[in-house]
């Protein structure tokens, strides 16, 4: 079913074409360059913070390369990977046997019998808006270049929360409005139609998370910028970061006559290096689930820090 129209929407995405475009993972495999340079500058952020979390979430999986990373982490918590495209848990579990597979029969030299096997992270095919988790079922909820896709991240932030326990950590990365800046541009030139996502503000996402109930949200932004050679290699990359879920896109091709006008803009576009720029905003953000401020009857909470002797 398409997203109906709602204000809260940020843009009016089509799940069911997210899990579409999210279904063959080949075709995206060329963005994963980038998907890892994003998890890198996440983990030097999470450094920052003091946590030792029993159960991690990992929202928006993929291939589960996050996964791996947040396991080598943080060694002895249970890890959960959640997407929405089953095409990619099954990319997720090829990647996890395979790599258990090859660290059990290390260890198996050096230890013995039954001792030393890896376990692997579980799976779940879901909406980040409807998680299959009861309340405090995590200490921290990671997604790494995922929340874009869906169109109520209002509705995402208030669900994470949810699932979240006292004290718990949500980090997380997407695109900023500025991404395929050149590509709308060059875009605008041949027709009025939506070609790319219109991404949400930093501050917009700052004020979700206050009003989703969490505490102490901090958010920064980068900018990312690959160069290319071709318009063809830029296009390729532009569909292998996922493609256009929007209803509102437009469902045939461009004429010859106007693809031509925007692959004019985008040579235009070259530098003194000879290159085609492409920018991705990048934005992190991370907030604490603070202490509940209200009992479950609705009586206030009254906290005193008394002096220490």
């Amino acid at each position: 079913m398409s997203s109906t129209p709602d204000s809260s929407l940020s843009a009016p995405i089509d799940l069911n074409r997210v899990r579409t475009l999210f279904d063959e993972p080949a075709r995206l495999a060329e963005s994963n360059f980038l998907r890892r340079e994003v998890a890198t500058r996440m983990h030097e952020r999470l450094a920052l913070v003091r946590i030792a979390p029993e159960r991690v979430l990992d929202a928006g999986c993929g291939e589960g390369a996050d996964l791996t990373t947040l396991q080598k982490r943080f060694p002895k918590a249970a890890m959960l990977g959640l997407d929405a495209s089953q095409a990619m848990l099954v990319e997720a579990q090829s990647a996890q046997t395979a790599a258990l597979s090859s660290m059990n029969r290390l260890l198996q030299q050096w230890l013995p019998a039954g001792m030393g096997r890896e376990s692997s992270a579980n799976l779940l095919c879901g909406n980040f808006s409807q998680l299959p988790f009861g309340i405090n079922a995590v200490d921290l909820v990671w997604s790494n270049l995922a929340l874009h896709w869906h169109p109520q991240p209002d509705r995402v932030f208030a669900e994470w929360r949810r699932v979240l326990r006292q004290d718990g950590l949500l980090m997380f990365s997407c695109f900023g409005p500025d991404t395929f800046k050149e590509l709308r541009a060059a875009f605008a030139a041949a027709d009025n139609e939506p070609h790319a996502l219109p991404f949400v503000d930093m501050h917009d996402f700052g004020d979700m998370l206050v009003n989703a109930g969490f505490s102490t949200p901090v958010m920064d932004m980068e900018t990312l910028t690959v160069t290319y050679g071709s318009v063809e290699k830029l296009m390729a990359d532009v569909r292998a970061c996922g493609g256009n879920p929007l209803d509102t896109r437009r469902r045939s091709l461009l004429g010859k006559q106007a693809w031509q006008r925007v692959v004019d803009v985008l040579e235009q576009s070259r530098g003194a290096d000879g290159k085609i720029p492409l920018t991705f905003e990048i934005i992190y953000g991370h907030a604490f689930r603070p202490a509940p401020r209200t009992t479950a009857s609705g009586e206030s909470i009254v906290r005193f820090d008394l002096p220490k002797k």
